[in-house]
C-alpha cells in the first residue's frame, strides 16, 4: 500500500480539499485527519485533490494529514455476506456495536466486512483437477453459507492459467488460500473471498433478453404491470404513499434467490422496523427465516451524506457477485432521491455549475450507471449458468411532483414504472400504484410465460381490466356532475365492475397474513371471476336487465372474499361462486323473460 501523504487545505462539510498529495487518482481511497476518516478522491484540479469524506468531518482542521492508499473503494465478497447488516462502507454494524457499545458509529472505526476468524466448510468441486486450465468465473468448490444459499467459490475475474494446487475439502477461514493458479511465472492465490471495486460492473459472458417474470406476490405488479428477472423499475411517490412498505414487501416475498435491501438516506425508525421485522420473519414459501437469503445495507438520513452513494454501489456489487454464481438477485434502493440530494450537496460545495433545481449536470449519467447494472446474463466460467440482477429504485419527489429532475432522469433508464398515488393512499388503497400512470415495457417479453400458466387468457384479460379502469376514469367527471344514475346501463355496469377490480383484485393488505402474498394462480382465479361476471352481466344488460337488478345478486360479493383465503380455499369458493351465479342469472333471465 502506498504511503503518499498530503495535508488538508480546506474543509467544507463532507468535502475536504487536500494539497501535496502526490499523483492522486480519481476515486482513490484516502484516509483523512488524525482519526483516519475514510474518503474518496472525486476531482483533481491542479495540485489539489477534492475528497468526499464518508464520515462526519466535525473537528477536522487545516494542515491535518491526508494519506493516499492507491486503491479504489472496494467490496469484500465471500461467505458471511448473507444475513449481514452493513453501513454504506460495508462495515458490519453489529460488530461495530460490540466494539464501541454506542448507539452511533464512531468515526474512524475500521472493521473487516467478513469475519476473519470464522471457519467455513469448503467442499472441493469434483470437476476441477490440478494441472488443468482454469479461467475467471470457474467454480472450484462450494460453501454452504445458509440452508438457502450455497456459496459458490469462483476463480476471480482476470485470473486465468493452470491450476497448480487446490485444497482438500475441509474447514477454512475466508483468508485461507484454497487454490493456486499459475500463468507463466506469475502465481495467484485464490481465497474464499474476492475484492471488487464498487464502481466497476462485474464482467459476464453474454447479456440475455428478459423472458421470465419476477414474481413479487403483488397482483397489481405480477398480473397488470409485470417485471422480468433482470429488469429495472422505478417506484416514485410522495410522502405517505407507502414506498418503504411496498419495497420491503418486494424484498420479503419476491421469488428472487437473494434479496438486498439498501436504505439510502431514509428515516432511521423505518430502517429499524425493517431490520427488526426481517430478523423475525419466517419465509413461509421457502420454509426458512428470511435473513437466510438477505443482505441489509443501512444508511440512515443522519449519517454523512457522501456515504449514500457507496451504499447504493455496494448493494449492486453484492447483487452482481451472487448473480455470477447463477442466482436471481433483487436489489431494492430506498431511495435514490436521497442519493441525488447528496450529489447536489457535494456538487455545490465543489462550486460546480448547477443544473436543473441545483442538481449536478452528471445526475443522469450516475443514475444510468446504476440502473444499467441490472440484467439477465450468462456468467463467466464453467459450468455454464445464468443469473440476474433486478433493480427497484424508489424515488421521493418533493410534493409528489413527478416532473422533477430525479424522476424524469430515472424514467429514461428504467422499463417499468410503479407510480404511487397520494389520493389512493389517503383512501387506504394499498399498494397505492396508480394504474393510469404506471406501465411496464416487459409485458411482451413475459406474455408467453404468463399466458402458458393461465391457459392463454392472461394478456386478453389484463387488457380488458385496464380498459375498464381507463373508461371508469373517463366517466368520473360525468358522475361528479350529474351522478351515476344518469349514465347508460352499460356504463353503470362498468362502474360496478371497476369497483370490483379495485377492491377485490388490485387492493392488497400488507398486514393480512394471507393477502400479503398472492401467488400467480390465485391472482388468475380472481381475474377469471371478474371477467366471467362482467361478460355475463354485460349480456344481461344488453338483453334489457337493469343494473340495479344485477346489484341485488349475492354471488358477485363472494369475489371480494377470494383474496382473504389461501389458493386451495379460494378455488373451492370460486366453484361455489360459479354455481350460485349461474342459478341467480337463470332466475334473473326467467324473471326478465316472464316480465
Amino acid at each position: 500500500m502506498s504511503t503518499r501523504t498530503g495535508r488538508i487545505y480546506r474543509v467544507a462539510g463532507p468535502l475536504v480539499v487536500a494539497e501535496g498529495l502526490e499523483s492522486p487518482k480519481m476515486y482513490e481511497v484516502v484516509y483523512v485527519g488524525s482519526e483516519g476518516l475514510i474518503g474518496e478522491v472525486i476531482a483533481v484540479r491542479g495540485e489539489k485533490a477534492y475528497i468526499q469524506v464518508y464520515e462526519e468531518t466535525t473537528g477536522l482542521t487545516v494542515g491535518e494529514r491526508v494519506e493516499g492508499t492507491g486503491r479504489s473503494l472496494s467490496a469484500e465478497l465471500g461467505p458471511g455476506l448473507i444475513g449481514s447488516i452493513y453501513d454504506g462502507l460495508q462495515r458490519p454494524e453489529l460488530e461495530i456495536g460490540k466494539l464501541t457499545g454506542d448507539i452511533f458509529i464512531k468515526r474512524g472505526v475500521r472493521v473487516n466486512a467478513l469475519d476473519r476468524s470464522k471457519k467455513w466448510v469448503f467442499e472441493k468441486s469434483r470437476e476441477v483437477k490440478t494441472g488443468e486450465k482454469v479461467s475467471d468465473g470457474d467454480i472450484i468448490g462450494v460453501v454452504k453459507e445458509t440452508p438457502l444459499v450455497e456459496h459458490r467459490i469462483m476463480i476471480p475475474p482476470g485470473t486465468r492459467g493452470v491450476l497448480d494446487w487446490i485444497s482438500e475439502s475441509g474447514e477454512y477461514t475466508v483468508e485461507d488460500t484454497v487454490a493456486v493458479v499459475s500463468s507463466g511465472d506469475e502465481k495467484r492465490e485464490v481465497k474464499l473471498y474476492q475484492v471488487w471495486p464498487v464502481r466497476v460492473p462485474r464482467p459476464y459472458r453474454e447479456k440475455l433478453p428478459p423472458s421470465e417474470p419476477l414474481i413479487t406476490g403483488k397482483r397489481v405488479i405480477d398480473l397488470m404491470f409485470p417485471i422480468a428477472k433482470g429488469g429495472k423499475a422505478a417506484v416514485p411517490g410522495g410522502f405517505g404513499t407507502g414506498k418503504t412498505v411496498l419495497l420491503q414487501s418486494l424484498t420479503k416475498w419476491s421469488h428472487a434467490d437473494i434479496a438486498i435491501f439498501v436504505g439510502c438516506g431514509e428515516r432511521g425508525n423505518e430502517m429499524s422496523d425493517a431490520l427488526k421485522s426481517f430478523r423475525e420473519l419466517f419465509d413461509v414459501r421457502r420454509g426458512r427465516p428470511m435473513m437466510e437469503r438477505s443482505v441489509f445495507i443501512a444508511n440512515t438520513s443522519n449519517m454523512p451524506v457522501a456515504a449514500r452513494e457507496t451504499s447504493v454501489l455496494l448493494g449492486v456489487t453484492i447483487a452482481e457477485y451472487f448473480r455470477d454464481m447463477g442466482y436471481d438477485t433483487l436489489i431494492v434502493a430506498d431511495s435514490t432521491s436521497r442519493w441525488a440530494e447528496a450529489m447536489r450537496e457535494i456538487s455545490g460545495r465543489m462550486e460546480e455549475m448547477p443544473g436543473e433545481e441545483g442538481f449536478p449536470a452528471y445526475l443522469p449519467s450516475r443514475l444510468a450507471d446504476f440502473y444499467e447494472r441490472a440484467g439477465r446474463i450468462i456468467a463467466l466460467g464453467s459450468p455454464e449458468r445464468t443469473g440476474s440482477v433486478t433493480i427497484f429504485g424508489a424515488v421521493s419527489p418533493p410534493g409528489g411532483d413527478f416532473s422533477e429532475p430525479v424522476v424524469r432522469s430515472t424514467l429514461r433508464y428504467v422499463q417499468a414504472l410503479y407510480a404511487l398515488d397520494y389520493d389512493l393512499a389517503t383512501r387506504r388503497h394499498f399498494p397505492a400504484i396508480n394504474w393510469l400512470i404506471s406501465y411496464s415495457l416487459y409485458v411482451d417479453f413475459v406474455k408467453e410465460y404468463l399466458n402458458e400458466i393461465s391457459g392463454g387468457k392472461w394478456f386478453e384479460y389484463r387488457n380488458l381490466l385496464l380498459k375498464i379502469l381507463q373508461r371508469e376514469a373517463e366517466l368520473q367527471d360525468i358522475v361528479r356532475l350529474v351522478g351515476p344514475e344518469a349514465l347508460p346501463e352499460e356504463d353503470k355496469l362498468l362502474l360496478e365492475v371497476a369497483r370490483m377490480i379495485r377492491e377485490a383484485y388490485l387492493q392488497q393488505s400488507e398486514y393480512d397474513p394471507i393477502d400479503m402474498y398472492s401467488p400467480l394462480e390465485k391472482g388468475f382465479l380472481i381475474m377469471n371471476a371478474i371477467v366471467e361476471f362482467y361478460n355475463t352481466a354485460l349480456k344481461l344488460v344488453k338483453s334489457g336487465v337493469p343494473v340495479f337488478k344485477i346489484r341485488e345478486l349475492k354471488s358477485p360479493y363472494m369475489v371480494y372474499k377470494f383474496k382473504l383465503y389461501s389458493y386451495e380455499e379460494a378455488k373451492k369458493l370460486y366453484e361455489e361462486f360459479r354455481e350460485m351465479f349461474k342459478r341467480e342469472v337463470e332466475a334473473l333471465t326467467g324473471e326478465s323473460s316472464g316480465g
